[in-house]
């Protein structure tokens, strides 16, 4: 049972500590919206979601205000457009992305995901024209996100649609070169994609959630930082101790944002699905999860320990979640998007960071490669490659990993690239043996799923 007299004493010790309700992502289903003449498609699905969706924005401001937490951005997930797009052509999949943009314009809401197709075992002909539309959709859109789940523990790994997302991601960076790729910040590749997950870009709205549902991202790491900064300033106390601290503070966070998020969902007469406790940095100072690292006694992200520190870090914030909830869902952990967090795009710039490195931190966080620039001449083949990397590490570990990598098109590594706003800035990293893997990736098929998926 939520206390609001208890959850309102949370909010005014944290008022100061940049938490806020990072994101109310409404899920509106679109499968019944699917048909044979495209332009009615579109009709069907600018009427649901302007429907829908039209309170979204003053409700969440309204219940912001009275609890005095700001909801930072009010967003849509779809279900799979690739469930629209049997039978029709490329053509068709750019005008309903293009009726997704204008809708979700229409009734204020910043970006809408689920331009999206769950390819781990193969591809259909929609998912196929779906993947193949990406370079026109993304560069002729503002608000459309999209995400393409290659792998699961169940399944193994689609190396087909592999290679096929490395090539895609190198023409979405050259459909928007004059924009130094910025296309590519709004596509993730995935393994174990979560239907619930609020945040973008990978959000979507999975099977088996209803027509609609309202789903709560809560971001908080100023909140931990200052939680572990207290702590310490107090005493010296251990690991174990300051994990309880991560918890408790995560408790309270949570407990916010199901608050917020259960009367928003009562306001609209939608139910309310789940909360997700995401520690999503922002470049702004005092947002960052490199900071907690900082706190934690890790002068330079990626020295040895960086790793450990995040462990205990993502365990510790869905422990505090699962215990303030039973409607914990999505992701619920600890981010690691190398440019929208401003230490570890500065770990990043004096070379503490490194691809690599990231790579091993994603066995413990709760996505993956996430918001990585690389040089433009990075091969398809190397693009493909290491996103078979990381969908592996999900794949054995039964995990979410994602990849949301940015080939800057005429960068090399060490420049720097600006998008701005939640976004960030930080240097081209880079990228080791570039085109040294092509024959494995060439050789395509499916990599079996792994013994520990045996577990019925």
């Amino acid at each position: 049972m939520l206390r609001t007299d208890e959850i309102l004493s949370t909010v005014r010790m944290l008022s100061s500590e940049h938490l806020d309700v990072r994101t109310v992502t409404i899920g509106i289903d679109l499968n019944e919206c699917a048909g044979p003449e495209v332009k009615l498609v579109c009709k069907k699905i600018a009427h649901k979601i302007t429907s829908r969706a039209a309170r979204l924005v003053e409700v969440c401001d309204a219940v912001g205000g009275k609890y005095k937490i700001p909801v930072v951005n009010k967003r849509l997930a779809v279900s799979p457009i690739s469930n629209l797009l049997e039978g029709h052509s490329e053509t068709a999949a750019l005008e309903i992305a293009k009726t997704l943009d204008d809708s979700v314009a229409k009734v204020g809401i910043d970006l809408v995901g689920g331009f999206t197709a769950l390819v781990e075992r193969g591809q259909t002909p929609g998912q196929k024209t779906l993947i193949r539309s990406l370079p026109k959709v993304l560069s002729s859109t503002q608000r459309v996100c999209s995400s393409v789940n290659v792998a699961g523990s169940k399944a193994g790994i689609n190396m087909d649609a592999i290679a096929l997302m490395g090539e895609t991601i190198k023409e979405i960076a050259e459909a928007t070169k004059e924009q130094e790729g910025f296309g590519c910040a709004k596509l993730v590749v995935f393994a174990n994609v979560p239907g619930d997950n609020p945040f973008m870009a990978g959000a979507y709205l999975g099977s088996g959630q209803g027509d609609c549902v309202i789903n709560i991202g809560v971001s908080g790491p100023g909140v931990v930082k200052s939680a572990v900064e207290r702590a310490q300033a107090e005493g010296k106390p251990s690991l174990g101790e300051l994990a309880e601290v991560i918890k408790q503070t995560a408790f309270r966070v949570t407990r916010v944002g199901e608050l917020i998020g259960r009367e928003v969902a009562a306001e609209l007469g939608v139910p309310f699905g789940i909360v997700d406790l995401s520690l999503a940095p922002t470049p702004t100072v005092g947002d960052s999860v490199g900071e907690i690292f900082n706190a934690l006694g890790i002068k330079a992200i990626g020295a040895a320990g960086t790793t450990a520190a995040l462990a205990m870090l993502n365990d510790a914030v869905k422990k505090g979640g699962l215990f303030a909830s039973s409607s914990v869902g999505g992701l619920s952990g600890a981010f690691i998007p190398v440019l929208e967090d401003a230490n570890l795009a500065e770990a990043a710039r004096k070379g503490h960071l490194t691809l690599e490195k990231l790579e091993a931190m994603t066995c413990v966080c709760s996505v993956g490669l996430d918001m990585i620039l690389v040089p433009g001449d990075t091969t398809a083949a190397t693009i493909s490659g290491i996103i078979a990397d990381e969908m592996a590490i999900g794949v054995i570990n039964n995990k979410t990993t994602a990849v949301r990598l940015i080939p800057v098109p005429g960068k090399k590594a060490g420049d720097e690239v600006s998008y701005g706003g939640l976004f960030g800035a930080g240097p081209v990293m880079h990228v080791r043996d570039n085109g040294a893997n092509a024959g494995f990736v060439e050789s395509g098929g499916q990599i079996p799923a792994s013994v520990r998926s045996l577990t019925n």
